[in-house]
């Protein structure tokens, strides 16, 4: 036992969460390694309120242990609670009950911690703070590049919230991808009209594979720790070798820099069969466990455009996902609060299919998006929106159910990022806050942006009968159900006018099909869902 725990009076306890593993976090502004601690836990509920995936729960506690390491080896004293191999082994089951462990054998005058990016663990140490009578006091978290009170300034008084508006006020307000007079590069603020490709018949080049980072001794002890304490979560650990430390991230970033951006802009909604990432980066689990910082992201990403080596497309296109988006999220996430995440405007009521933990299914896009999920924990944005996240909006998936399942099946699954992704945008649970219409389509967009059609025994331009599409099926059901409330939606006009054309034969004959669907796949929902 450490004896700062039992003689030590310590001025001040610094708590790190497992998704703050900030190299340049504002604790350390502060921070007297002489007369303050810093403290650090794996808690058993982090890994099972949501039923974890095992890469995810290996990601996390590795890069925590490892960050335990560069923390010591810079003269901090850091006092960090392990998992045991059994619940008996453990001291609590949450923070609270680890830091009153703490707590009853230590002084400490302040507990200090950044801002944390989920309401639940805010609340908890609030609601401990106040029955241990101690003080509590909030960092402001700087990762960002927007203040949560300036996000609340550009929200006030808003009826509407679109990314667009938002985008454009931090272009102008960092200045990033601006010229001199204050222009956005290129005469355009977004260039989506230039990235909605296919790969075509004959799919994508052949690309490197990504950085392979072998399992050092502690990532080793993770590994064996998750397979003996959590057998029964989803996912494998046999080859674990996914960048756990802010060194292998820099490589891991420059490597798709070089790699892959000058081809993220115009593919990066383009699918194909076993191919797991294309295009895209695999950088977000390491921005949001804070292990790369997103402006040093943003930067070398232009930098490359500067260069030459990189066409401003894919550079705008990749950095509206960083400046635009995910400061977007995190802003919704905490203006609306805890509210936000039993949104459910539809009414949605179902159960998600079995086969979303087992990817265990005759849908060619959905079984290769799964296989990606359970081999990775990872699918890149249209897997995550039009394969996966569309199909638990046709089928009516409550969508916190939904929301807990990304949470937990994904390494990059931060509830500040993902429950504007999923309640929101995905699953169109705020009602259009977030999205201005749901994110729904027939077969014929898989169709259109992937080569799955063509290895899939149904058909997307069909929409009953046995052989097809279930998304074609459940899209113009949904539409038939929800038509009433989208009328007055003129982003929904077209989509309406398509299903005013099916007779009232036709719509029978969808509304049996989904009926056999809902039959073969155990949906237990209402029919109003």
């Amino acid at each position: 036992m450490p004896s700062w725990l039992v003689s030590e009076k310590v001025r001040r306890l610094y708590l790190v969460f497992g998704d703050q593993l900030d190299h340049q976090s504002p604790l350390f502004d502060e921070i007297d390694p002489d007369r303050d601690r810093l403290w650090m836990a794996e808690i058993a509920e982090e890994a099972t309120h949501v039923w974890s995936h095992k890469l995810r729960l290996a990601f996390f506690f590795s890069a925590m242990r490892h960050f335990r390491e560069y923390l010591t080896s810079g003269g901090y004293t850091v006092q960090y609670h392990e998992l045991g191999k059994t619940p008996a082994d453990d001291i609590g089951t949450n923070f609270s009950e680890v830091l009153r462990h703490d707590l009853a054998r230590m002084e400490f005058e302040e507990l200090v911690a950044v801002e944390p990016g989920d309401h639940r663990v805010r609340e908890a140490l609030e609601i401990f703070a106040k029955e241990e009578k101690v003080k509590l006091r909030w960092l402001d978290d700087t990762h960002f590049y927007l203040p949560l009170d300036a996000f609340k300034d550009w929200a006030a008084d808003r009826k509407s919230f679109l990314l667009e508006h938002f985008y454009r006020m931090m272009r102008k307000r960092s200045g990033i991808l601006m010229t001199p007079k204050g222009k956005p590069e290129g005469g355009e603020w977004n260039f989506d009209k230039d990235n909605r490709r296919a790969f075509g018949k004959k799919g994508p080049p052949s690309l490197p594979v990504f950085g392979d980072y072998p399992a050092d001794a502690l990532t080793r002890e993770v590994v064996a720790l998750i397979n003996s304490r959590f057998p029964e979560h989803p996912g494998r650990l046999d080859a674990f070798s996914l960048p756990v430390t802010r060194e292998a991230g820099l490589e891991e970033m420059d490597r798709f820099i070089e790699e892959r951006l000058h081809g993220f802009g115009e593919y990066e909604d383009a699918l194909w069969s076993s191919e797991k990432l294309i295009y895209h980066s695999r950088l977000s689990a390491l921005l949001n466990a804070k292990l790369l910082n997103p402006r040093e992201v943003v930067d070398r990403v232009i930098k490359a455009y500067r260069e030459g080596r990189a066409p401003l497309n894919s550079v705008e296109g990749y950095v509206r996902q960083i400046l635009g988006w995910r400061e977007f999220v995190r802003g919704i996430y905490h203006f609306f609060g805890p509210d936000y995440l039993r949104k459910n405007a539809l009414g949605a009521k179902a159960d998600l299919p079995m086969f979303f933990w087992d990817g265990k299914t005759d849908m060619a896009c959905v079984k290769d998006a799964m296989e990606n999920v359970l081999e990775n924990g990872y699918a890149h944005h249209i897997q995550r929106l039009m394969v996966l996240g569309q199909f638990s909006l046709l089928w009516g998936a409550d969508p916190f159910k939904f929301h807990e399942w990304h949470m937990g099946m994904y390494l990059d699954a931060i509830d500040w990022a993902s429950a504007p992704n999923t309640i929101g945008m995905s699953q169109f649970g705020d009602g259009g806050i977030v999205a201005t219409k749901p994110y729904c389509a027939s077969g014929n967009y898989i169709k259109k942006m992937s080569n799955h059609c063509s290895e899939c025994r149904y058909r997307p331009e069909l929409a009953s009968g046995e052989q097809a599409c279930p998304f074609t099926s459940l899209y113009y059901s949904f539409l038939d159900r929800h038509r009433e409330r989208f009328d007055d939606n003129h982003r929904m006009t077209f989509q309406l006018k398509n299903l005013e054309r099916k007779s009232t034969e036709e719509l029978a004959q969808i509304r049996a099909r989904e009926a056999d669907l809902r039959a073969r796949w155990g949906a237990q929902e209402e029919s109003d869902a």
